[in-house]
């Protein structure tokens, strides 16, 4: 008689080896897009984010972050990555107490477009973080973010033409319709960044010759433009 307990007996694709299996694939499907970003070039786009987020640093301005549910999740642990390790003003925009307030005076979609055009500055970076690509809300935090002069770093999964893939300045998309898998992608690039950045940050205090990512200042929006 097999005792043994149905999660004893998961599919391939299920197991730790598996999922990792699939998960080395998704990285290596990475996509990047946008007016700053190195057509095709994933490590290009990855050294063009930290000299964008880490001239952030140097002038002063914000990284605000946005997403729902799981993504304002992500949001939320990444800030403390950013804040703590990288010693970047990075700022989420969920407290519950003013975005209800945004969504309750003018509408749920408008809850994050109407805190980036009060607090936004040119200079200042918008990380949007959807993994359908297909939130209004997250939208029209862009579009704010456009009106402000604000540079836009997006992170998307699912439809390879999902709207928000195409709004940023630099878009990352992860080719997956597996929330999971893409949520997981989302926090390991922010991840890598948190970690550039920190490093950057220690070799700077040290003294230390600086890397690339931290020569150069913060581009503004146009500056982004083809």
């Amino acid at each position: 008689m097999d005792n043994a307990s149905p999660l004893q007996n998961l599919p391939t694709g299920l197991s730790v080896a598996g999922q990792g299996d699939i998960f080395a694939g998704l990285l290596n499907s990475i996509a990047v897009t946008g007016r700053s970003a190195p057509q095709g070039d994933v490590e290009g786009a990855m050294a063009q984010a930290c000299r964008v987020l880490a001239g952030t640093r140097s002038s002063g301005n914000a990284i605000y972050i946005v997403g729902n549910g799981g993504s304002a999740s992500i949001a939320s642990h990444i800030a403390n990555d950013f804040v703590n390790g990288a010693q970047l003003r990075a700022i989420t925009l969920h407290d519950s107490s003013v975005l209800t307030c945004m969504a309750n005076d003018y509408g749920y979609e408008n809850g994050y477009a109407r805190q980036v055009k009060v607090m936004g500055r040119p200079g200042d970076v918008l990380l949007a973080i959807s993994s359908s690509g297909n939130s209004k809300n997250i939208h029209n935090s862009v579009y704010a973010a456009r009106d402000a002069g604000i540079a836009v770093f997006t992170l998307s999964g699912f439809s390879d033409d999902n709207p928000l893939r195409g709004m940023g300045d630099l878009n990352i998309w992860v080719q997956s319709c597996d929330y999971g898998m893409v949520e997981i992608a989302h926090l390991f690039i922010l991840h890598n960044w948190a970690d550039r950045l920190r490093i950057q940050r220690q070799a700077e205090m040290r003294g230390d010759a600086m890397p690339v990512q931290a020569q150069v200042a913060t581009p503004k929006v146009a500056e982004m433009s083809p």
